[in-house]
């Protein structure tokens, strides 16, 4: 008879996820408190936050299954415990900053500690492995995935969460802010179309004629191989040339810094995972597939269209999702040349060491490429479900 309980070491990665989240708890400050923006916060560990003893509920849970058998049950109550465990840390921390302003000066400043932080990650991380062993399904996984984010979600639009300090920033900065968002959007779109208007095309070809693939990838490893801000200063001198001489083109904005210069260098390094995965969603196609359509007496746009679009169009999707995330990250950098976006608000912080103007400018950076990357998982999923 098989038993129903395992032992810990049988399995290591759940073990170790509880285990790091029990210490960022009790050894790490799980809050930190300062009278105003000025001053150093002070640590607030666990045993002084009130109601924290609720976190102990779900991490009990935690240890307990540990114990357990592994399957599908034991999955669904880690998630669970993992999701209220989750929840609780952002509620506690929206409370707690809440009754510490409500107490004092309005100055006051409560923000995540480091236990916090932590243990919010390794929560997550947690429920991924959770879900992973509950369904092999991707469109399931991700939007199990998502679904941790939404007590979260409304707590923050509930304004629970208003008296964090990072909530604090932002409403002192929310015209900064939303113009910030539109200018990383706007990045990111401007990269997007002229490199799917130029991968596409140059992907097909190649693929249609194997000879060129190695000059081709050759010259598109080489630009990556150029680092970001480099490539950044490179086209300052040029472009900076260029607007001098042709009076029409500063007309149009474009200059040695700004838009023009991060443009082109995101459309430049988005241009290599585009045309790979191009190649390989077109090289992956079967050979039989491609008889079959012409047996049947489609010309070659017709093949192209109804035989091997359907089949490259999941792995063209992956690669987009890889231009998509990098783009996001790489516009940040560009705000060294005047770009805008996310990374003005990061780089601001840096320099004027202010933790919660770097969160404010690296947090929604984080948050649109899970979006963008989940939105493109799910819908390659779907694809692949459509053609199965």
């Amino acid at each position: 008879m098989t038993s129903r309980f395992l032992q810990p070491r049988q399995q290591p990665v759940l073990l170790t996820l509880t285990l790091l989240i029990t210490l960022a708890l009790f050894a790490l400050p799980l809050l930190s408190f300062a009278a105003n923006r000025l001053v150093s916060g002070q640590p607030l560990m666990f045993w002084q936050v009130a109601q924290s003893w609720l976190l102990l509920l779900p991490l009990l849970v935690l240890w307990l299954r540990l114990w357990w058998q592994s399957s599908r049950r034991n999955a669904f109550v880690a998630l669970l415990a993992t999701e209220v465990l989750f929840a609780l840390l952002v509620a506690i921390g929206g409370h707690t900053a809440s009754a510490l302003a409500n107490s004092g000066s309005t100055l006051a400043r409560t923000a995540f500690g480091s236990g916090l932080w932590c243990a919010a990650a390794l929560a997550l991380l947690l429920a991924a492995e959770a879900i992973r062993q509950l369904t092999t399904n991707t469109s399931w996984r991700i939007l199990l995935n998502l679904q941790i984010w939404l007590v979260p979600l409304m707590l923050l639009l509930g304004g629970s969460l208003d008296q964090l300090s990072l909530l604090k920033e932002y409403a002192n900065r929310k015209a900064v802010f939303d113009a910030a968002f539109s200018q990383h959007l706007l990045l990111l779109g401007g990269t997007l179309l002229p490199t799917l208007l130029m991968g596409l095309p140059l992907g097909i070809a190649i693929a249609r004629r194997p000879r060129w693939q190695s000059a081709a990838f050759n010259l598109l490893n080489l630009i990556q191989t150029v680092p970001s801000v480099a490539l950044f200063g490179l086209l300052i001198a040029p472009l900076a040339g260029l607007a001098a001489a042709f009076p029409l083109l500063a007309s149009w904005g474009i200059s040695g810094i700004g838009l023009a210069p991060a443009l082109i260098a995101l459309v430049l390094y988005a241009l290599l995972p585009l045309v790979r995965s191009v190649v390989a969603g077109l090289q992956q196609v079967p050979q039989e597939v491609r008889e079959t359509a012409r047996g049947m007496g489609m010309s070659a746009l017709q093949q192209f269209w109804h035989a091997e679009l359907p089949l490259a169009l999941p792995v063209w999707l992956s690669g987009l999702r890889v231009v998509v995330v990098q783009t996001i990250g790489l516009a940040v950098v560009a705000a060294l040349i005047g770009a805008g976006g996310f990374g003005a608000i990061l780089f601001q912080g840096l320099l004027s060491s202010a933790l919660d103007l770097v969160l404010l400018g690296v947090i929604p950076v984080v948050a649109l490429a899970v979006i963008f990357d989940a939105a493109l998982r799910l819908l390659s999923a779907l694809l692949e479900r459509a053609h199965d």
